[in-house]
């Protein structure tokens, strides 16, 4: 999405130097998707290898783990999609804060969304007016 309003706003005003950077995620986040990521392995491997957890564990194997050692091939691909799945959503901050000289002029983070391109074009477009209309005083 960065890339699109990055493209949007150097259309318009190609004076204007646009940058961003990624917002990292809570450090809990990250030790989950960490998690997340070893499991993944784990599972895939106990897959792979016709390994039984809940035999060790002195419990009944359920249907499933029954029907992943019957299809490897699905099962690891299952595990692997749906783990990657989750590991993004715990990373994904979907922060977007948007300043303007260094003045804040938007945070997706205090207002919980992203400005439309319009909006976004006329918010800049008021910040370069009124930078323009300012008198500068020299003493």
């Amino acid at each position: 999405m960065f890339e699109q309003y990055r493209a949007i706003l150097q259309e318009r005003h190609p004076e204007i130097r646009v940058y961003g950077e990624h917002f990292p995620p809570h450090p809990l986040r990250m030790y989950g998707a960490n998690f997340l990521g070893v499991a993944k392995i784990l599972l895939i491997m106990l897959v792979l290898t016709s390994t039984n957890p809940f035999r060790v564990l002195n419990l009944e194997t359920p249907g499933f783990w029954e029907w992943c050692i019957g299809n490897k091939f699905y099962s690891c691909l299952v595990i692997f999609f749906f783990s990657n799945m989750f590991e993004s959503q715990l990373i994904s901050t979907g922060a977007f804060e948007i300043s303007f000289n260094d003045v804040p002029v938007w945070s997706k983070l205090e207002t919980g969304r992203v400005p439309n391109p319009p909006e976004l074009l006329q918010i800049i477009d008021n910040h370069i007016r009124f930078q323009s209309q300012t008198p500068t005083v020299l003493t």
